[in-house]
């Protein structure tokens, strides 16, 4: 019969560490632990504290940094496994130094860093900088939305949270109504319980609600209705998503092409990101100008996909003379691969009135058009009078016809004609004579500029830049966003963003590689 060795579950064992023999080179730990000692200036938080000749001592920023940062690193984002990863990991033990601070500590360090955590971005970019991780050729500019922590349920506009309230008031009044009811029947200690809780709930919620309405006004909208408010987080916004609609903030972050580091990072409460690119060429031009670089945008490249794309934005480009490549909606149908779409398009067109059985309807080519006399008859040898010489449809110079009433009332191929025969009381045609009057705007200029060898060749890097950092976020743990309010999910953003960074400098910085 086999024999095995006693063993026993119950025993202790005394084991001396070192931390700093924990923290072992070559490791990211190290890394991180190497940068906040010697190269970040952490001075920007001593404000925070005034403590110098009384109160209690603080815990050292220094320390709480390495905690949170490694943390975030390793996916893990709530102050409470923060705090039990200090007690029970030993990296974390070694970070801290075993102070082992509480959760509550954790989390208004990390709550209350919008005042110093620009300074922080800024001296990390300093340091990707100095290993040489930035290229300063080509940033690509994107945004990545992620729910917040505010439920979608109690967004809306002021009428629509009032009629919710009303609601709320009316099923408590019900509920009520029924245990007066039945007060002479005997129910259950637990259904009693459970109802009389439900109860306190629906309270508390219509208590929340009138609160936030009485200090609030709707959101104005860019169409003058108002926008949808939310009672929780009202700086947070309803976005579509690919996974759905979701309550959260918009990540938008510019990545430099070489190394993909992250030269800005901002959060915003926006669906759209129309609003968002201004906001963002001006912080960026502003940390480098704080790094001593005053002429950023005269050999940096920019590209933004169509979500950023605008007249106003482009025009913005043009005048602070941004070479910047922004994509519009209709760019990838206007690749060279698609050339030859409209050839399908007629096909899929003649194949649906083949399907559907509908009459093969008059089209301009039907029209017999005379330049040089200005007159046109219809399929069915009728003239059309002219309805205008000289007008512009799109920018584009075009001649109109018009069908007379005693003609196309009672002509027998009106069927045909006519798209809505019952509707439409005449025909109209127009012919373009190819003369483009229409000034060229900034859209169009922005079109020929991406649609040249040049511009394919440049905005075709953008994905392979950007993309990749939203995908790092999301494998290190970044799913949702677990603070409210902008300034604080934005400083949360970037921290997320610092660590990006840190693990680039880690990876390819020329002392750490």
């Amino acid at each position: 019969m086999a024999r095995y060795k006693d063993y026993c579950y119950g025993q202790g064992k005394m084991i001396p560490i070192s931390f700093r023999d924990q923290i072992l080179p070559g490791t990211f730990e190290y890394t991180l632990s190497y940068l906040i000692d010697h190269e970040l200036d952490l001075s920007v938080f001593d404000r925070r504290y005034n403590n110098d000749d009384t109160g209690r001592p603080a815990y050292d920023p220094v320390l709480l940094l390495k905690i949170v940062l490694y943390a975030y690193a390793r996916g893990i984002v709530s102050s409470r496994q923060i705090e039990r990863c200090c007690r029970e990991n030993v990296i974390f033990m070694a970070l801290s130094a075993d102070t082992q601070p509480h959760f509550t500590t954790i989390a208004d360090f990390i709550s209350r860093m919008e005042g110093e955590i620009v300074a922080l971005f800024r001296n990390v970019l300093l340091i990707c900088d100095a290993q040489g991780l930035i290229g300063q050729e080509m940033f690509a500019i994107d945004g990545c939305k992620l729910p917040s922590n505010a439920s979608k349920e109690w967004s809306g506009t002021k009428a629509e949270l009032t009629a919710k309230q009303v609601k709320l008031e009316r099923a408590i009044r019900r509920m009520l109504a029924t245990h007066r009811a039945r007060d002479q029947r005997e129910v259950s200690a637990e259904t009693e319980e459970r109802e009389q809780q439900y109860i306190a709930t629906l309270k508390h919620q219509v208590k929340k609600l009138k609160a936030w309405l009485d200090a609030h006004d709707d959101k104005p909208g860019k169409t003058g209705k108002p926008r949808k408010s939310n009672v929780t987080d009202n700086d947070s916004a309803k976005m579509k998503t690919s996974h759905g609609v979701i309550q959260g903030y918009d990540g938008v972050a510019a990545a430099d092409d070489r190394h993909q580091v992250i030269v800005h990072a901002e959060a915003f409460g926006e669906a759209q990101e129309h609003k968002l690119l201004q906001p963002m060429l001006q912080a960026t031009e502003a940390h480098f100008a704080a790094l001593g670089e005053e002429t950023l945008y005269k050999k940096v490249k920019i590209t933004a996909d169509s979500g950023f794309h605008t007249e106003r934005n482009a025009e913005y480009l043009y005048v602070h003379q941004i070479d910047d490549y922004l994509a519009d909606n209709c760019m990838r149908s206007r690749a060279p691969r698609f050339l030859d779409i409209d050839k399908y398009r007629a096909r899929s067109r003649e194949e649906k009135r083949q399907w559907e059985g509908g009459p093969d309807r008059f089209t301009n080519k039907d029209f017999r058009y005379d330049p040089d006399q200005q007159t046109c008859l219809c399929s069915a040898g009728k003239a059309l009078y002219s309805n205008g010489s000289n007008i512009t449809i799109n920018g584009y110079a075009a001649v109109k016809f018009r069908a007379p009433k005693s003609a196309c009332r009672p002509c027998e191929l009106r069927s045909r004609c006519l798209k809505f025969p019952d509707r439409t009381e005449v025909r109209q045609v127009a012919f373009f004579t190819g003369e483009y009057r229409k000034p060229e705007t900034f859209t169009q200029a922005m079109k020929r500029k991406i649609d040249s060898l040049m511009g394919r060749a440049v905005y075709n890097r953008r994905i392979a830049t950007v993309e990749p950092v939203f995908g790092h976020l999301r494998n290190i743990g970044l799913e949702r966003f677990t603070l409210r309010g902008r300034k604080k999910v934005d400083a949360q953003w970037k921290l997320y963003c610092i660590v990006h960074n840190m693990l680039k400098i880690h990876r390819y910085g020329a002392e750490f590689g």
